[in-house]
């Protein structure tokens, strides 16, 4: 689903907060002015000034499908009601940003728009996905199902928006004997074998999202015990180092200094490029998933992650 240096967003960041003033004054707008008709909290109208808040940053919980348009356009009159009604029965799954490409030809130029209508998915502060014209309705959604679903074990927004849609309590999952091997050996203290269970978990299921979180938590814990606190010290002294950076967001973590933690990794992103910014920030995704998605100290750094890289 990639479109890797496809679209350049950054451009749009720019315009966006040198339009903070004119966008602190909208804010102050009565509450619905940015739903066309007041219709679905989940259906929005972005513009240059709003975009990094409305796209960028909102597309770190959930995704954000980028619907261009034009009030001269016959078939985005067709195309754009059909994602509104879905965008508002998804409960949030999804959301729906739509952008009038005269009016904000920046985003329009940052897409690469060249014929309308056109619908791009953006996850993660970037572009995953996406088609061009006035698709039928069967077939936007299936474009929208397969997008829920390659993506629904990395955003539990998704499943919690979808089951708030059905109703239903998530059905209690059989012991799987796999997973108490790998818990009992967590409980001796045996990292190496419990990372070996949940690593031959995941040779058979690629997929096993419970089994990638816990192996992560064990790497972690691992990680943890052998945690030197000087290494904060050494960090200090040797800022680009990134190695040394890793090595004390790791100590702080296991100091229970969450928030020191993901600001010297953000701060290591922000100063860094190329391979050096990757690590960084796969890191400290890889510490966003220790924690609860609706952790507040998770939010406030994955905000501070997307201006980061944006």
């Amino acid at each position: 689903m990639a479109l890797a240096g496809a679209v350049d967003l950054a451009a749009v960041k720019a315009r966006s907060e040198a339009a903070a003033a004119a966008a602190a004054r909208a804010a102050q707008a009565p509450a619905g002015d940015g739903v066309p008709g007041g219709a679905s909290p989940f259906v929005v109208d972005v513009t240059e000034a709003t975009f990094q808040a409305e796209v960028l940053e909102r597309s770190l919980q959930v995704p954000v499908v980028v619907d261009l348009w034009a009030e001269w356009c016959g078939p985005c009159k067709q195309l754009s009601p059909v994602l509104e009604r879905m965008a508002a029965a998804a409960n949030g799954a999804w959301v729906l940003a739509k952008v009038d490409v005269d009016a904000n030809p920046r985003i329009a130029q940052a897409f690469q728009v060249q014929s309308i209508p056109m619908v791009m998915a953006v996850v993660g502060g970037q572009p995953v996905d996406g088609f061009n014209g006035a698709l039928p309705e069967p077939q936007v959604r299936e474009w929208i199902t397969r997008l829920l679903d390659a993506l629904r074990d990395r955003m539990p927004a998704i499943r919690q928006a979808e089951e708030g849609v059905q109703g239903e309590e998530p059905a209690e999952e059989p012991e799987d004997p796999r997973f108490t091997a790998a818990e009992d050996a967590l409980e001796r203290g045996d990292y190496p074998a419990a990372e070996a269970a949940y690593q031959q978990i995941l040779a058979v299921e690629p997929a096993n999202e419970q089994a990638r979180a816990a192996l992560g938590q064990v790497r972690f814990l691992a990680r943890a015990e052998r945690a030197d606190p000087s290494a904060v010290a050494r960090a200090a002294a040797a800022p680009d180092d990134v190695d040394a950076q890793l090595a004390a967001a790791d100590a702080e973590l296991a100091a229970d200094a969450v928030e020191a933690a993901f600001d010297r990794l953000v701060a290591t992103v922000a100063r860094t490029g190329g391979a050096d910014r990757d690590r960084a920030r796969e890191h400290l995704v890889g510490l966003f998933e220790l924690f609860a998605p609706d952790d507040p100290r998770v939010a406030k750094a994955r905000r501070s992650l997307a201006r980061a890289l944006f």
